[in-house]
């Protein structure tokens, strides 16, 4: 998924230490590529003691008792959510699941889908959040498709729990001298359907001069884009910097991909909860903050390196 996202109003440059990308490749453990079907309980938090749990009575009663919340998530986007060697659901999401499972006394059981199917999910009611490294925008919240500019569902609330930014990354050793994007013009870019490298890339093609063309292919996945890069495909490739970084550590054992240049569009990842759910909501929050009050945040964002994206409180649809 790439910073997953619809297109933002201004594309401010991030500055994230070049160390957050070594620190990803001390941390993380290379795993293979998730797989891109919807299969039920494909992932799920360990903990679901409701007499435990402090804040379970915020939860809504129908949640409260199934102890179950259903989570819709494209589990193939390392770090954030992958499934490791052994078929186990895990990174960043599925770590912080966990952690507010405890305060809430429920599971968090994640259902494996498409990124562009999540929020149809949500509102149709197969999901009770999606949970997915989806950056939070204004267009989401409002429901609003940002390429057509329609009102295309109720939108959704986020509660705001990581920031990150979008990062280009090549093949190693072959970067063609790509820093920016506007050094794209002339090549060819692949990205994930749907995302916010796939809307900045669109918005690049259209600046790109005449005879200079921006070429993009979007795929259901990034692992897919990936490997079309790897061979040979394409000039070039973009995700959410904490996946870019990934890729380049672990990918090959770190000899396939380098990330080139800075991050831009640094914004926040947010939890989805349909705008109606102002229960779950708000539980959401009180179990986010709990965990960022009480250390266990600091710890997961350090577990996985990805500590420049770490968040102080947990913020309600904090989106541009």
């Amino acid at each position: 998924m790439t910073a997953r996202s619809t297109r933002r109003t201004t594309a401010a440059q991030s500055r994230i230490a070049a160390v957050g990308a070594i620190a990803v490749a001390g941390a993380l453990l290379l795993t293979g590529c998730g797989d891109q079907t919807k299969d039920k309980d494909s992932g799920s938090s360990d903990t679901a003691d409701s007499s435990a749990a402090p804040l379970a009575d915020k939860l809504p009663a129908a949640v409260r008792d199934k102890g179950v919340i259903k989570v819709g998530s494209d589990i193939a986007y390392a770090p954030v959510e992958f499934k490791d060697d052994s078929g186990k659901t895990v990174g960043i999401d599925p770590d912080l699941a966990d952690a507010m499972g405890k305060q809430l006394g429920v599971k968090f059981e994640f259902e494996n889908g498409t990124f562009d199917t999540l929020l149809t999910g949500l509102r149709s009611k197969r999901y009770d959040i999606a949970m997915s490294a989806m950056t939070d925008t204004k267009d989401r919240q409002e429901g609003v498709d940002a390429e057509t500019g329609k009102k295309v569902g109720e939108g959704v609330d986020f509660i705001d729990y990581f920031t990150a930014g979008v990062s280009i990354y090549t093949k190693q050793g072959a970067d063609q001298g790509i820093k920016t994007w506007d050094d794209l013009c002339g090549k060819k870019v692949v990205v994930q359907r749907n995302t916010v490298s796939n809307d900045l890339a669109k918005a690049q093609a259209k600046k790109c001069p005449a005879g200079k063309k921006l070429s993009i292919e979007a795929f259901d996945n990034d692992q897919q884009a990936q490997t079309r890069l790897r061979a040979g495909g394409a000039d070039a490739g973009s995700s959410d910097f904490p996946v870019a970084a990934y890729a380049a550590k672990t990918s090959g054992g770190g000899k396939d991909f380098e990330v080139v240049g800075e991050q831009v569009e640094a914004a926040p990842y947010g939890i989805a909860v349909a705008k109606s759910n102002t229960e779950l909501r708000d539980a959401l929050q009180a179990a986010l903050d709990a965990v960022i009050k009480n250390g266990e945040y600091d710890k997961i964002i350090a577990k996985w390196g990805v500590e420049a994206g770490a968040v102080k409180e947990a913020t309600l649809n904090g989106g541009k």
